[in-house]
């Protein structure tokens, strides 16, 4: 039991706050070393991952115990005792009793602020790009900084949940497992609660049925004219079970096509190809030149040699079978 008065009792104080402080710091080693072994999963901030980078920084200070400083003030300092003009000894030396838990206090806690502080600002840095790193400006506080690093990611913010709504409202299932694609869908909804725009489970359910083939069609309408609000569970225990009863009508599979362009050719293109064919090249021909023996001064009904070898073809059998 401590003792009120004297030396002993300052004595006994700083016996104990060395103690506090000693148990602090052991504290903190055991919480350093569980940090350290979080950080390798803290993807480095690059701009369009701020979302990520949060979530996973913020695990890791839970993990490390030292998530409290986010949200803890720094301690202030005790005002200093000031003896007055006409205080007795008595009473001076009862309120510097007094005084000593408080400052005391203040000391344990001031210590422990700050190293917990002193590491998270640490991690902070350490995982931010350093072009980034060098337009954020210092802060003493971890908690304060962090505010600051997201006031220059809002837009930034405000883009990735566009292109994740964008993504949501336009997702089709074209095979895979439902299952698998319904937990997609939902994990690309809950990165949007830490944007403040988180969607509800009502929301999502119509979203995952909009997002099904038609082969769910009669599915989809059984459900809309149903009075029952299904959970996401349930949502995905029926988009199971409906997938399966389509594979066994289907025999034991699913063929889910997608719509594709296809080339279709005129059927004139064969046509109008041929009209665009070269033509056969033709040599150059003189304006009386006989086109039997290439001679010039007649043409060919007029050429001797011509008439020579039709006047032979006519006299000859085997002319007038080719006739």
């Amino acid at each position: 039991m401590l003792m009120l008065g004297g030396a002993s009792h300052y004595a006994q104080l700083m016996d104990l706050q060395e103690r506090s402080c000693q148990h602090i710091t052991d504290k903190q080693i055991q919480g350093g070393y569980s940090l350290m072994g979080c950080i390798k999963d803290i993807p480095t901030l690059k701009g369009d991952n701020y979302a990520e980078w949060k979530r996973k920084l913020d695990l890791a200070f839970i993990l490390g115990e030292v998530d409290w400083v986010l949200t803890t003030p720094c301690p202030i300092e005790p005002a200093d005792l000031v003896r007055g003009e006409n205080e007795s000894d008595a009473d001076w030396q009862k309120r510097q009793r007094d005084n000593a838990p408080l400052v005391m206090s203040y000391d344990i806690e001031q210590k422990k602020w700050s190293l917990a502080n002193k590491k998270c600002l640490a991690v902070v840095k350490n995982t931010i790009e350093p072009t980034i790193l060098g337009s954020i400006p210092e802060c003493d506080a971890v908690s304060e900084y962090l505010e600051r690093i997201k006031s220059q990611f809002t837009g930034s913010s405000k883009t990735y949940a566009t292109q994740l709504i964008k993504q949501l409202v336009t997702e089709r299932y074209n095979g895979g497992g439902v299952r698998d694609h319904i937990l997609r869908m939902s994990n690309m909804a809950s990165k949007l609660k830490p944007m403040d725009l988180g969607i509800t489970d009502d929301f999502l359910v119509h979203l995952v049925m909009a997002s099904l083939p038609k082969q769910f069609d009669n599915f989809i309408v059984n459900y809309n004219i149903s009075p029952e609000k299904w959970n996401f569970e349930k949502l995905i225990a029926n988009c199971v079970q409906e997938e399966e009863r389509i594979k066994e009508s289907n025999g034991g599979s699913i063929n889910y096509v997608k719509d594709k362009k296809k080339n279709h050719k005129s059927p004139t293109s064969k046509g109008k190809q041929s009209q665009h064919l070269p033509q056969q090249q033709q040599f150059a021909v003189e304006k009386d030149q006989c086109l039997h023996c290439k001679k010039t001064g007649h043409y060919k009904k007029d050429c001797p040699d011509f008439l020579k070898m039709i006047m032979a073809k006519k006299d000859s059998p085997q002319g007038l079978r080719q006739d």
